[in-house]
């Protein structure tokens, strides 16, 4: 994989599929800055495990959500590389419900945690990338945010609205060189879908047309492939992880 940038800022960095873009990210030989909120072991360890394997790491604390915090972190990440050259911006939270039962609190609390955040982190990434002429953001949404889930209005409304608003961004920073795509993972093996029985997960893989969930690693993957230079021509896209579950 070709970057023309030198470091890159995860949300949501320090655990599952965050962790698992951090990895890969280092990988490609990509500075990344680890974004975590309240569990500063698992950055910190992140960080150990890229170093061992010969990357590169650092670790950044900060809510996703506040504005002021989130600018500031990005202006550390500036003072310290002097570019930030690409973002990813992965932190969110669910809060299932069936909507009868869901609060605006519950509604409202999802859509800061996913939505809110990653606008804030497009709007100061294309402010900073647009003074240098380059850079490349992707949102991780869910295949939830295209098809809809019972259970999950919140969570979907959250994840529809980052593919709609990547659009929005990548008309915006096109003139500036500055790319804005999204992903849209499907069902992916993590600590969450272990918790489920084998029966469940069966019921699941069996609608899925490669018949198995996703790795880590191939969510991973794809979306270095959206941040780097392979994938120069394209913005404003969504790519679907899903074994072809919504096609």
């Amino acid at each position: 994989m070709k970057f023309s940038g030198k470091n890159v800022l995860v949300t949501g960095g320090s655990r599952g599929i965050g962790a698992e873009i951090c990895k890969v990210l280092a990988s490609f030989g990509l500075k990344v800055w680890i974004n975590y909120r309240s569990n500063p072991k698992l950055a910190d360890d992140l960080k150990a495990q890229i170093e061992a394997d010969g990357g590169s790491a650092a670790v950044v604390k900060f809510d996703a959500t506040n504005e002021e915090d989130f600018i500031a972190a990005i202006n550390l990440i500036i003072q310290s590389d002097g570019e930030l050259s690409y973002l990813v911006n992965n932190a969110g939270i669910t809060n299932d419900k069936l909507a009868l039962r869901m609060s605006v609190d519950d509604f409202n609390s999802v859509i800061d945690a996913n939505l809110k955040s990653a606008f804030i982190g497009c709007k100061e990434a294309l402010k900073v990338m647009s003074k240098k002429r380059f850079g490349s953001v992707v949102n991780v949404a869910s295949i939830v945010g295209e098809m809809g889930n019972a259970g999950q209005t919140n969570y979907s409304a959250s994840k529809g609205g980052m593919i709609a608003m990547s659009k929005s961004f990548a008309k915006e920073g096109a003139s500036r060189n500055v790319r804005f795509n999204s992903a849209t993972p499907g069902f992916i093996a993590t600590d969450m879908t272990d918790a489920l029985s084998d029966e469940i997960k069966a019921n699941y893989s069996a609608n899925i047309p490669l018949k198995r969930f996703g790795e880590a690693k191939e969510v991973a993957t794809a979306i270095a492939f959206l941040l780097s230079d392979y994938s120069s021509y394209i913005t404003g896209d969504t790519l679907k992880i899903n074994g072809g579950l919504y096609m």
